[in-house]
């Protein structure tokens, strides 16, 4: 609290196990005692941030003034980016117009060699700061360049909101996709299908308010309110690892 540090960090689903621990949620039924909780193992190596982006406020919300790039760029970065041959890592465009500058975050990539998944190219992502601009370009100044490790962004206990891409399932129909009730053997042709596609009036199928069969899974969702029950430093060691996976190397968290 009070210090600058990101709000977020990037980690990659290695899978689930379960962890015996004393609940010490105030009220629960099960206070003091030992109970087993299915948990997710999400591999954490440092993120590298290779460069700075600062924004000013326009006409239709924050417009990207421009970026600061770090000199020693990782090689993998050039599978994901085009990445400029010779990178301005100079701040002093923006340090005399911090009055101008509405937001100031750090460009980071994962480094998935570092990981059991077998891939090479990262993902790029932004985080944002805590603090004020000038705690935050003072900050972005002492990392450009350089890793941000699980620990410094987040520690045990806390609870998070988890945002990530859902197990695909490609094209389902209603039943599966939205629960709907299968009709009964005397129903008119069909058992898998909705009984009606809306009222008369409108003459029209409304949008969004009639479940019909297409793509289910793959979708962005958010979790919220997931606690960190363990930052872990050297790895997970599974016999034969995790399956479609591999082996935990090293930070990660449950």
């Amino acid at each position: 609290a009070g210090e600058t540090r990101p709000i977020e960090f990037g980690g990659y689903k290695a899978g689930m196990t379960q962890i015996v621990f004393v609940d010490n949620r105030k009220g629960s039924m099960t206070q003091g005692q030992e109970i087993t909780k299915a948990v997710s193992v999400i591999e954490c190596p440092p993120l590298f941030v290779f460069g700075v982006r600062f924004y000013r406020e326009g006409e239709k919300g924050l417009e990207a003034l421009g970026v600061v790039w770090a000199k020693d760029l990782k090689k993998d970065l050039v599978r994901k980016l085009d990445v400029p041959k010779e990178p301005k890592s100079d701040f002093s465009v923006f340090e005399g117009r911090l009055n101008e500058i509405a937001d100031i975050r750090l460009l980071v990539h994962t480094q998935p060699r570092e990981t059991g998944l077998g891939k090479k190219k990262p993902e790029v992502f932004e985080i944002d700061l805590s603090g004020t601009n000038e705690e935050k370009l003072k900050y972005a100044k002492e990392k450009l360049g350089k890793e941000i490790d699980i620990s410094e962004v987040f520690s045990e206990g806390e609870y998070v909101d988890v945002k990530a891409v859902t197990k695909g399932k490609g094209y389902q129909g209603v039943v599966k996709r939205f629960g709907v009730k299968i009709r009964t053997r005397k129903d008119k042709e069909k058992r898998r299908h909705i009984g009606t596609m809306g009222p008369v009036t409108p003459g029209r199928v409304l949008p969004g308010k009639i479940p019909m069969a297409g793509q289910l899974g793959f979708h962005n969702r958010t979790e919220f309110n997931k606690r960190l029950v363990k930052i872990g430093k050297d790895g997970l060691g599974i016999k034969g690892g995790f399956l479609r996976y591999g082996n935990v190397k090293k930070d990660y968290v449950l």
